[in-house]
Parts: C-alpha cells; sequence; structure tokens
C-alpha cells in the first residue's frame, strides 16, 4: 500500500489534502471502521481529515488510546479498548494510535488513529507498516 501512497500523494503539496486521501485510501483498502488524523494543538489533539463515524473533536493529553500515544509519542495497539483503561468512548471500535513526528520534531506533531470492529485486529506487522506510513508523512 505505501507505494501506492506515495503516487497518490506526490504531487499534492498540500498537508490537509494528502492526509485526507491517505485515510480515505486506508479505508478502502483495509475495510476498517475509522481512520483518521489529530493534529496536536497546544496539550490537545484536534480531529483532522477523517473516514468513517463522527469522531470526538478533542482529545486531552495523555486520555484515551490516542491521547496515551501523543503522550509517548509511540504506536499504541489495543486488542480490546473496552479493556483500557481511560478509554475515550467516541465510538465503540478498536483503536490503534501510530504516533509520528511528522513534523520532523523529536515530539509528537500527529496522530493517525485506526479503529477496527473487530477485537485483536492489529499486531506488530501493522505497527511496522503504520510507522513506516508516518515516515513517509514526515516527510511532506
Amino acid at each position: 500500500m505505501l507505494p501506492q501512497i506515495r503516487v497518490l500523494i506526490q504531487d499534492e503539496p498540500n498537508l490537509i489534502a494528502n492526509l485526507a486521501n491517505i485515510a480515505a485510501a486506508l479505508k478502502e483498502a483495509f475495510g476498517f471502521f475509522w481512520v483518521g488524523f489529530y493534529f496536536v494543538e497546544n496539550e490537545e489533539l484536534v480531529l483532522g481529515p477523517f473516514q468513517g463515524p463522527v469522531a470526538c473533536t478533542r482529545i486531552r493529553y495523555g486520555k484515551g488510546v490516542c491521547g496515551k500515544a501523543f503522550a509517548e509519542a509511540v504506536t499504541v495497539i489495543v486488542p480490546d479498548v473496552n479493556q483500557f483503561p481511560g478509554h475515550i468512548a467516541c465510538s465503540a471500535a478498536l483503536t490503534v494510535g501510530d504516533c509520528g513526528a511528522y513534523n520532523q520534531k523529536p515530539t509528537c506533531a500527529n496522530v493517525l488513529d485506526i479503529d477496527s470492529d473487530r477485537l485483536n485486529s492489529f499486531d506488530v506487522i501493522d505497527q511496522q507498516w503504520l510507522e513506516a506510513l508516518a515516515a513517509m508523512i514526515a516527510a511532506l
């Protein structure tokens, strides 16, 4: 999927347009429940381009799966968000929060959130590819 995404975004300089197309491509290719991006604004994550049902608009630093990815600047894979301490119930979906230094700063700048409606949907292979995608986005 990475080569297809690279071609999709290679001639477009606008970050929002590229993230919107990346979210759509991932959702269509893999049938995820929800795919989207959150931007770091001060100590919160603010909803960016996404595909899927209505989502949380703001997530506080360290709160829920995405907030943890933001706070720790790491990928967080959760087999069942209903068992995750502090889970934010935007939906009853499962989430992997992939946080990359998209703006080349040593701290988290954006979070890619991917939700599945099935338990145990994500593993270390998914993590590797999502982190590779995050690195590609960092170059935008």
